[in-house]
């Protein structure tokens, strides 16, 4: 925990000093010059703790925990027509040490597969003409990891209606990535040394309509089509039949996935708005699932708001599933992952946030501090808690 507060701070003292060379802009000018506009530095805590742990078959401890350290730094610029230019540079790196994934050769907290560290920048470039109330944008972004290299890009499309209480987007999205083979240490062929590769695609198409209904309630729609292709089985799972034999997971090499949702905000006053959000998910592997999300920031004072949220999901299971020692050699397809499972789940916490007038302990650009916990709880038996903390600098 402890150097999750050092890692913020340091970063906040580091962007301090730039923060003093950038001019207050006070005018209705637009600068044609890059400007750093926005800064955000979040890092954050998780752990969680199971007895239903995939690697060992649907048994055996899910102990894990995540330190996580992002950096989101915003540029934007005016053309010479007025044209509005946001450039994006998101950095992330994330330590996690997991008790499943070191019983991969089933040696409890020995093996290198105890921890790892992921590491995943982005790019987002953003061109706006603010009069027609059109956007159109471009991105790109990678995730690395020992077992595990991502690549993916996207592109995106924005148009406000005529009096801009509308807008509708259309997004377009794609992830190549690649995994290393690594194989229950019993499944591995004799003499084998280093791990085989295997391919996977992921397409997803977005579509949404936002909406001011009036000063009071806002909402959206929003529905996605995402298309998976390649080896969508991990190869560490373990999967143990009826018979005692031990396998490799087995699952399908496509899958199509179709979520829907709306999201609603209202206004009470000028110190409590209500955000709620439902959304419904099917899969042709036939899992089905809704989730309901609510959040409520009220503020107390003009620079201190809290705000309490509950998300309950809950989700059929796929037909793919079966428990440990369930399967048998009839299932073409198996798995013992309770990800996949049937069950219902609890989320909620709370947030606090901070925005003095003077900026965080006065320093005047670094205007947002926000912490949130939350906890988590699942009817497999498996919790989880997190706690973040966001400084932000504009």
């Amino acid at each position: 925990m402890k150097r999750i507060f050092i890692t913020g701070f340091a970063l906040l003292a580091l962007f301090q000093v730039r923060a003093q060379n950038v001019p207050t802009d006070s005018t209705a000018y637009k600068s044609r010059k890059l400007k750093l506009e926005e800064v955000n530095l979040v890092s954050s805590y998780y752990k969680q703790d199971g007895n239903n742990s995939a690697v060992t078959g649907g048994i055996g401890s899910e102990h894990l925990t995540d330190i996580a350290n992002t950096i989101d730094v915003k540029l934007v610029k005016y053309g010479e027509t007025g044209i509005k230019h946001t450039f994006d540079i998101e950095a992330g790196i994330d330590h996690y040490t997991s008790a499943s994934s070191d019983m991969i050769d089933l040696s409890d907290n020995s093996s290198a597969s105890s921890s790892d560290n992921r590491f995943y920048p982005s790019l987002t470039y953003l061109r706006e003409n603010e009069e027609k109330g059109r956007t159109l944008g471009i991105g790109v972004s990678s995730s690395t990891e020992f077992d595990y290299q991502s690549f993916g890009g996207n592109i995106s499309f924005s148009q406000k209606t005529k009096d801009k209480n509308g807008e509708f987007t259309a997004k377009f999205q794609t992830f190549i990535d690649q995994l290393k083979l690594i194989e229950p240490v019993e499944l591995r062929p004799p003499g084998q040394e280093g791990y085989g590769s295997a391919n996977r695609n992921t397409f997803a198409g977005t579509l949404s309509y936002s909406q001011v209904i009036n000063k009071d309630l806002q909402i959206m729609l929003v529905g996605d089509v995402i298309s998976q292709n390649g080896y969508l089985s991990l190869p560490f799972h373990r999967v143990y039949f009826e018979d005692g034999s031990v396998h490799q997971e087995k699952m399908p090499d496509t899958r199509l996935k179709i979520p829907l949702g709306i999201r609603a905000s209202y206004f009470v006053g000028d110190n409590i708005i209500i955000r709620a959000y439902y959304r419904y998910y099917t899969d042709d592997w036939s899992l089905k699932a809704h989730t309901a999300d609510l959040e409520i920031p009220i503020k107390l004072t003009q620079a201190f708001s809290l705000s309490p949220f509950y998300r309950y999901y809950t989700q059929t299971g796929t037909k793919y599933f079966k428990p440990y020692g369930e399967h048998t050699p009839a299932d073409e397809y198996y798995t013992s992952n309770y990800d996949l499972s049937k069950f219902d789940s609890s989320f909620f916490g709370m947030g606090m946030k901070f925005t003095p007038l003077n900026g965080v302990f006065g320093l005047k650009h670094w205007n947002t501090l926000e912490l949130r916990y939350g906890h988590y709880t699942r009817t497999t038996n498996m919790t989880s808690d997190i706690i973040s903390i966001n400084i932000k600098y504009k």
